[in-house]
């Protein structure tokens, strides 16, 4: 037995280090800067150019200050959903004020935009009345690639964000895209194995990046809703810039050309269609809810089905209908 004084210490240490372990776990804050969702849909400006990230006084109007939530209190950008990775300067300072020409911008925004996304999805419901979504920390890769491109690794649950042209880092939607694909994989482990599954995943990946973004920082007034990273297209496509659009009129099966990006935007117009006619937070979670029951390797057809169960479980034959309609429309059904 231990003399009291030496036992009275040791459960006084102990106390310390609970109380400690209580304090690093509880979610910091911290103030930072971020494009919302990016500078051509915030300004209505289409003339807007890379110029090698110089942080010209145009992009002035465009940063917002946000407040970075559910950290780990190290001062990194390291959270409770999201951990960011990168091979230039880290952005550890606690207050992550940056603007586009240092490379801890794209990391802010990739942490900022992550968590957010994460945030919607619980705002849907899920993880409270809705069993959980992708509720695990994702590890984000920045200045690891230097492509454009942009892809999630089922393999390792990590993102990366590619550097060629406007970096993927400085558009929400591209950010929130990518993050679709976490989603769909931490609801069905390996998703997207087919041609069909695939485009489903790419079709999901636009409709979210756009539900997040809307939702977060408001529909847009001087952009179209349904164009696709604004921002990032500016190097690849003519004004106005769209990677893709939700608002398309592809129909199945004539116009399946083999490519799950181009293929997905059939699927995505369906999506659309359902947010138009039920509102954003009832498609939404339907959409999502949705998910679970696909197989990796599920069709069109076999995805809308599931679909249109998970609107009449949640909401009724009404919305049911609606959902099959939308589905119809494009040939799916």
């Amino acid at each position: 037995m231990l003399p009291k004084r030496s036992l009275t210490a040791l459960l006084g240490a102990a106390a310390l280090l609970v109380s400690g372990q209580a304090a690093a776990a509880a979610p910091s804050t911290a103030p930072a800067t971020v494009f919302s969702p990016n500078p051509v849909q915030q300004l209505g400006d289409q003339n807007l150019a890379d110029a090698k990230d110089a942080d010209l006084p145009a992009f002035a109007p465009a940063y917002t200050a946000v407040t970075l939530t559910d950290l780990d209190g190290s001062g990194t950008l390291t959270g409770r959903y999201v951990r960011v990775k990168s091979s230039t300067g880290k952005a550890a300072t606690g207050t992550f004020t940056y603007h586009r020409d240092s490379d801890q911008f794209e990391q802010v925004m990739g942490y900022h935009w992550v968590t957010t996304a994460q945030h919607y999805l619980q705002s849907l419901g899920f993880g409270s009345t809705l069993r959980p979504v992708n509720q695990r920390q994702i590890e984000l890769r920045i200045n690891q690639y230097g492509g454009d491109n942009s892809f999630f690794r089922e393999d390792k649950a990590n993102i990366t964000l590619g550097k060629g042209g406007v970096d993927d880092g400085e558009d929400a939607e591209v950010i929130v895209h990518e993050y679709g694909h976490s989603v769909q994989d931490g609801q069905v482990t390996g998703f997207g194995t087919t041609l069909e599954s695939g485009s489903i995943g790419e079709a999901f990946g636009d409709y979210l990046a756009v539900a997040v973004t809307s939702w977060a920082a408001g529909r847009p007034t001087r952009t179209d809703e349904a164009c696709v990273a604004d921002w990032d297209s500016v190097s690849y496509s003519a004004a106005p810039h769209c990677l893709r659009r939700l608002d398309g009129n592809k129909h199945y099966p004539q116009d399946i050309v083999g490519e799950v990006h181009a293929d997905g935007e059939i699927w995505s117009r369906a999506l659309w269609d359902i947010r138009a006619a039920l509102g954003d937070t009832r498609a939404s979670t339907l959409i999502v809810e949705a998910q679970f029951a696909f197989a990796k390797d599920t069709t069109f057809n076999a995805a809308a089905k599931a679909t249109v169960a998970a609107a009449n479980k949640l909401y009724g034959a009404a919305a049911a209908n609606t959902v099959t309609k939308a589905f119809a429309d494009r040939g799916i059904l």
